[in-house]
């Protein structure tokens, strides 16, 4: 039976004794053990050991075809390359529907961290005050402008890690909100949670004052740390 990989629907897991060939641009065997299979619906087919994490100890990309005989497997791809699973004892064979995958949610991304700022503005000083997030520019919105303590403009460009990139987009920023007499003169603030130091060099040469933010201060979480007092 033949079984074009791609065209399933379901993930797939086998747990059996088996050995494994590879044939392609080189050579390599598995000898006889205990392995899990994956056959993913992305085409992809994997086996892996008990240790080396989510690395498999050999694998076929997508596209490739399943051919299934009695003992054997031929996994094999349109450039000629095989895998070659023998069974010797097959203990667990299933296949699971997982769904759609809504992607992974990073805790701490830049837009949790502007907002999270936003609603701390004081972290950066004491008196100062939000005048509007995503501040409009000609070049791209500014992440958060502020005035200080005595009622300057500041420009804040906020990072997850601070890198010179990121100095060169505040320095645009600046550039050109120095131009508009209503605002300027508007300093600037490169807040990030770590921040590189050519980047902090490059900043603080041009005037730009660096803050480092700690993520979970600003969330309200006390460190988990012993305290005598």
């Amino acid at each position: 039976m033949t079984i074009p990989v791609r065209t399933l629907s379901r993930v797939r897991l086998v747990i059996a004794r088996c050995k494994v060939d590879y044939v392609g641009r080189l050579h390599a065997h598995l000898p006889l053990a205990q392995r899990l299979l994956l056959i993913k619906s992305d085409g992809s087919v994997s086996v892996h050991s008990d240790d080396r994490a989510y690395k498999p100890l050999n694998w076929m990309s997508p596209p490739c075809w399943l051919i299934e005989d009695a003992g054997v497997w031929t996994v094999q791809n349109k450039s000629g390359e095989k895998l070659v699973i023998s069974f010797d004892e097959v203990l667990h064979d299933s296949d699971h529907e997982l769904g759609a995958e809504p992607g992974l949610v990073k805790d701490g991304v830049e837009a949790h961290l502007q907002e999270l700022l936003a609603e701390h503005v004081t972290t950066l000083g004491q008196g100062w005050s939000l005048v509007r997030r995503e501040y409009p520019t000609a070049i791209g919105p500014v992440d958060l402008m502020c005035r200080d303590a005595e009622g300057a403009s500041v420009a804040v460009e906020i990072k997850r890690r601070g890198e010179i990139d990121g100095v060169e987009q505040l320095t645009r920023y600046l550039e050109l909100l120095n131009r508009d007499p209503l605002l300027a003169p508007v300093a600037g603030v490169f807040a990030a949670q770590q921040i590189k130091p050519q980047a902090r060099t490059l900043a603080e040469d041009r005037g730009i004052r660096c803050v480092t933010l700690d993520y979970d201060s600003l969330r309200g979480i006390e460190p988990d740390e012993y305290r005598l007092f």
